[in-house]
């Protein structure tokens, strides 16, 4: 079943796109804070976006760029904002196709079923997994914050994906050199004390202090 994310702040738009997805097997998940999108998004891992451009808060162009930073998911504006000069700007800022309110439920399906094959006849979802802001996009192995993407390194990448998988519970430390001897490299239990203090030092940089914390004698978690 394909899930569908949709940040539409008029409710009777929002109920009808839903029903209509419902009759194509489509699971729709609508948003329900306007401030915390990319957290929710995150949640619902969606295989596609429906975006509307003026919402509460911020607008759809800030939420699409705020995507696109962390996801190529495929994106579709809804908007009767619908001149030549917000087509161009929605396109630009990374959206797949728009769509001019009000619109006829059945082009709305065809473009989404239709997105949805060009898509995903070619590559896989990719999980993103989210805590406090930050996006750790599993399929490439980056991390992104504020908009703005954190250079990990392979074994940065494994230790940091192992906590937020476990997130809220203590990782031991066995686990994690599990993970890094992944990597083909001899593995040690500095190996793995340096390498999370290099991943503290970015992630501290980067506005992220106190991301992973020590259980001294047991492992680190994310809570």
């Amino acid at each position: 079943m394909y899930r569908l994310f949709l940040v539409e702040d008029d409710r009777g738009i929002a109920e009808a796109i839903t029903a209509q997805t419902a009759l194509w097997d489509m699971e729709t998940v609508c948003v329900r804070d306007f401030r915390g999108v990319m957290a929710e998004f995150s949640a619902c891992a969606p295989h596609l976006v429906l975006l509307d451009i003026s919402l509460p808060f911020y607008d759809g162009y800030h939420w699409c760029r705020e995507i696109r930073s962390v996801s190529k998911v495929p994106v579709i504006f809804i908007s009767s904002a619908a001149d030549n000069m917000n087509i161009v700007m929605a396109m630009n800022m990374g959206a797949d196709d728009f769509i001019a309110k009000p619109f006829d439920q059945s082009v709305l399906m065809a473009k989404i079923n239709a997105l949805l094959r060009r898509t995903y006849d070619f590559s896989a979802n990719t999980d993103i997994l989210e805590h406090r802001g930050a996006m750790l996009n599993t399929g490439d192995g980056t991390l992104s914050y504020n908009g703005e993407r954190i250079e990990l390194t392979k074994n940065e990448f494994r230790i940091l994906l192992g906590l937020m998988r476990s997130k809220g519970r203590t990782v031991s430390r066995e686990k994690l050199m599990e993970l890094l001897w992944e990597s083909d490299e001899f593995v040690d239990d500095n190996t793995l004390t340096v390498n999370v203090n290099r991943l503290r030092k970015k992630l501290d940089t980067a506005g992220l202090g106190d991301f992973i914390i020590t259980k001294h004698g047991v492992g680190y978690l994310v809570e």
